[in-house]
C-alpha cells in the first residue's frame, strides 16, 4: 500500500513517487476551514486497476458537515467503483460529495471514501493529478510549499497478538506541519496505513505461529515520508485461540445483512450464542448486482445497505471483541465484526454471497456476453475480495480484504426459470451460468496464485428438479465448485392454500401437492445429473412457514388442510422464526420422524417448522446419504442459546 499526499502536479508510480511544483488554485469565500487536509493511499493494484482511498481529516476546531471534493486523474484512468460518496465525472475531473445518509467530520476527526480504479497496467501513473476540498488544495498548504518530513517514529513495540494478527504501537512523530498518518512495513512492503496521528495499528491476515519483522514510518499531508524506525519482531500466536474447526461435515450459516434491524440479530449472537465455535462457513447475504451488471453496495436509486455493511458503530455490549467502535476507525458494521469473528475463531471461512431472491433481477442481463460475464466478476472480486474498503488497511497485504471474505458463494434464483417477478429469464440462462462458473472459478484461482491464498467458489441451488434442468448443466459445473448448498425448505407455504410441510425429508404418501418435494428428490436429481453426493450441503430452516383458519381435519392435526390463508408473522405473513414458534402457548405438536418434521396446531393456525428432534434428523440423513454436510438459512432464527445449531453440531460429530 502506498500513501500519498494529493497536490498539484502530483503523479505516481507504483513503486515510486514523483513530487513537482504545485499549482494551487484561488481559494473561494466558501474554502474549507484551516486543519482540513485530504490523504490520498492506494492499496492493491492488479493487471486492469487498484484500489485508493480519499481520506477527509479534519484538524480544525468546527465539525464539517459538509464537503466537496474535486480531483483529476491521468489520462486513461477512471473510478470502476466507489463507496462512502456521492460521485460525478466529466471526463477526468471526478467530484464527491456526502452520499444521501450524510457523512459529517467531527472537529479532530476524519473520513473515509474507498474506490476501486481502472488502469492500463501495473506501472501506470494513477494518483490523482490536482485535488480540492471545498476549493481550497488538499494538501492544506496555502501558500507555501512543505518540504520537512517527519521525524522517524521511536520506540516501536511489539503488543497483543492472535494466530492472524499483530498489534504494534510507539511514541508520535513530529513535524513541522502536522503528521498526517504512519505506514507500517513488512520490509519495503507497507502492511498498514495509519491515518491520523495515532500511534499505534493492528497488521492481520497473518499466518499463525510464524515470525515477522515490521519498521514504522511517518508521513505528513505534503507527501514527506520520514526515515524508518527501528525494526521490531513479532510472533503470531498458535492457531486454537478460538477452537479448531469442528469435527465432521461442513456447517454453513447464512447471516443477513437486514437481521440487524428488527430482528436484533448481530455477528456477535454467533459468538453469545455458542454457533460461531460449531460453524465451518458463514454466508454473508447478500451482494447486489446492478443493471450495469456489476457488483455494488449502494447504487445511484440508494438501494443496498452500505451502512450495515462498513458504517455502522456497535456498542461495546454488541461487538464480538468487546470494545466499542469509534467514528474513526478503519471499518466499522458487519464486515468489521465478522472480522473480529474470525480473529477469535481462526477456523471459519466467510463467503460473500451474491444475488439472493431480490437481488438476482440482473443476472441475466449480467452474464450475456463474454465482456459482460468479466465485468461482473472482475467487479465482485475487486470489491469484495481484492480492493473494497478492507484492502485499504493493508492488513494481510494486498487483496486480503481485511480476512473479512474468504470467497464467493452465487445465489442466483433462478437461471432459465421463474424467480422473482421482474427477474429477466432467457433460455441460454443455462450455459450462460456455465460460463459464468468456470469465470469466476478461473479469475479466484489467479488471486490466489497473486495473493498466496485459497478461495472459494460455492453457491445456492434449486429444489425443482425442473429448474436443475433448465438452469443447469451439473455435470460441467460441479468440478468448479468447492461445495453447493441445496435448498431444503420452502417446499411449501402460506403462498399455497393447502397446509403441508415445509422442508421434509421424504414424500409423505398422501401428499396432496400441487408440487410435490422431498429432501430425497432433491438430492437424487442432483445426484443423478451428475453431482458428487460429497459437495452436496443439505440446506435446513431456522424458521418456520404458517396458515391460518385451517380446520382440524380427519387426523385432528390440521396437516393436508385448506386455510384461509397465511398465519400472522412479525415481518411477514406466513413465516416466523423458530425462537419465536418455540415459545408458542396453546399448541399441540406433531410429529412425523421419518419425513424428519414437526408442526404445532391450535384448532386453527398451523405452523410447519423444525426443532432439535428435526434437525438431529436430518444430520444424520445428511450424513447417511453421504452428503458434504449441513446448511442453514438463516442464523438470526435460532434462539440465543444456539439450540438449533447445537442440535446439528452434536449430530454431525463422528
Amino acid at each position: 500500500m502506498r500513501t500519498i499526499s494529493i497536490r498539484g502536479w502530483l503523479c505516481a508510480a507504483f513503486a515510486a513517487v514523483l513530487i513537482a511544483p504545485i499549482i494551487h488554485p484561488a481559494a473561494p469565500a466558501s474554502a474549507a476551514p484551516a486543519g482540513v487536509t485530504v490523504v490520498y493511499t492506494e492499496g492493491a493494484r492488479w493487471e486492469t486497476g487498484y484500489s485508493g482511498q480519499f481520506t477527509i481529516d479534519n484538524a480544525s476546531a468546527a465539525e464539517l458537515a459538509d464537503w466537496t471534493i474535486r480531483f483529476t486523474l491521468p489520462a486513461g484512468v477512471r473510478i470502476g467503483s466507489l463507496w462512502n460518496a456521492t460521485l460525478s465525472s466529466s471526463g477526468s475531473t471526478h467530484t464527491l460529495t456526502p452520499p444521501g445518509w450524510g457523512a459529517r467530520v467531527p472537529a479532530g476527526g476524519t473520513y473515509t471514501i474507498g474506490f476501486n480504479g481502472v488502469a492500463s497496467g501495473t506501472g501506470s501513473a494513477t494518483a490523482p493529478l490536482t485535488c480540492t476540498i471545498d476549493g481550497s488544495p488538499c494538501s492544506g498548504e496555502g501558500g507555501g510549499e512543505d518540504t520537512q518530513a517527519p521525524s522517524a517514529p521511536t520506540g516501536v513495540a511489539i503488543g497483543a497478538t492472535t494466530s492472524s494478527s499483530i498489534t504494534l504501537g510507539w511514541s508520535r512523530s513530529d513535524d513541522n506541519v502536522g503528521v498526517a498518518g504512519y505506514e507500517i512495513l513488512d520490509g519495503s512492503t507497507v502492511v498498514r496505513t495509519v491515518i491520523g496521528d495515532t500511534p499505534g495499528g493492528t497488521v492481520g491476515g497473518l499466518d499463525a505461529d510464524t515470525a515477522y519483522t515490521f519498521t514504522v514510518r511517518a508521513f505528513d499531508a505534503a507527501g514527506n515520508r520520514s526515515a524508518a524506525s527501528g525494526a521490531v519482531s513479532g510472533r503470531t500466536a498458535p492457531t486454537g485461540g478460538g477452537g479448531e474447526p469442528p469435527a465432521g461435515d461442513r456447517r454453513v450459516g447464512y447471516f443477513t445483512q437486514w437481521g440487524i434491524y428488527d430482528r436484533g440479530y448481530l455477528v456477535s449472537d454467533i459468538d453469545t450464542s455458542g454457533t460461531a465455535a460449531k460453524l465451518t462457513h458463514i454466508n454473508y447475504a447478500f451482494a447486489n448486482i446492478n443493471s450495469n451488471g456489476q457488483c455494488f453496495q449502494v447504487n445511484q436509486a440508494g438501494q443496498g445497505d452500505a451502512w450495515a455493511d462498513y458504517g455502522r458503530s456497535f456498542t461495546a455490549e454488541q461487538s464480538v471483541d468487546g470494545v466499542a467502535d469509534t467514528w474513526d476507525q478503519d471499518l466499522r458494521g458487519n464486515f468489521n465484526q465478522l472480522r473480529e469473528l474470525k480473529a477469535k475463531y481462526p477456523h471459519l471461512k466467510v463467503n460473500l454471497s451474491i444475488g439472493g431472491w431480490t437481488w438476482s433481477r440482473y443476472l441475466s442481463d449480467a452474464v450475456r456476453t463474454e465482456a459482460s460475464r468479466q465485468r461482473m466478476v472482475e467487479s465482485c472480486i475487486d470489491m469484495f475480495l481484492r480492493g473494497n474498503l478492507p484492502v485499504f488497511d493493508g492488513a494481510g497485504g494486498p487483496g486480503s480484504a481485511y480476512g473479512v471474505f474468504d470467497g464467493i458463494d452465487l445465489d442466483w434464483e433462478w437461471p432459465g426459470s421463474e424467480g422473482n417477478p421482474g427477474n429477466v429469464i432467457r433460455p441460454e440462462d443455462k450455459q450462460n451460468y456455465t460460463a459464468l462458473v468456470q469465470e469466476f472459478r478461473t479469475r479466484l484461482d489467479a488471486l490466489g496464485t497473486e495473493t498466496g491464498r485459497t478461495f472459494e467458489l460455492t453457491s445456492f441451488m434449486p429444489a425443482d428438479p425442473r429448474k436443475i434442468d433448465a438452469g443447469f448443466e451439473v455435470d460441467r459445473i460441479m468440478p468448479n465448485f468447492d461445495f453447493v448448498t441445496l435448498q431444503g425448505y420452502d417446499f411449501h407455504g402460506g403462498w399455497e392454500s393447502t397446509t403441508n410441510h415445509q422442508s421434509n425429508l421424504l414424500l409423505h404418501a398422501s401428499d396432496p401437492g400441487p408440487d410435490r418435494y422431498s429432501a430425497e428428490i432433491t438430492v437424487d436429481a442432483w445426484t443423478a445429473r451428475g453431482a458428487p453426493a460429497s459437495k452436496l450441503v443439505l440446506g435446513v430452516p431456522f424458521y418456520s412457514r404458517g396458515w391460518t383458519g385451517v380446520p382440524a381435519g380427519p387426523g385432528g392435526d390440521g396437516l393436508f388442510q385448506q386455510g384461509t390463508g397465511p398465519a400472522p408473522g412479525p415481518y411477514e405473513a406466513g413465516i416466523d422464526d423458530w425462537k419465536n414458534i418455540s415459545r408458542l402457548q396453546g399448541y399441540t405438536l406433531h410429529r412425523d420422524d421419518r419425513l424428519g418434521t414437526a408442526w404445532l396446531y391450535n384448532g386453527s393456525t398451523f405452523w410447519t417448522y423444525d426443532d432439535p428432534a428435526a434437525m438431529t434428523r436430518k444430520a444424520d440423513w445428511s450424513q447417511a446419504e453421504g452428503l458434504g454436510g449441513v446448511m442453514v438459512w438463516s442464523l438470526d432464527g435460532d434462539d440465543g442459546q444456539g439450540t438449533l445449531m447445537t442440535a446439528l453440531d452434536q449430530a454431525l460429530r463422528p
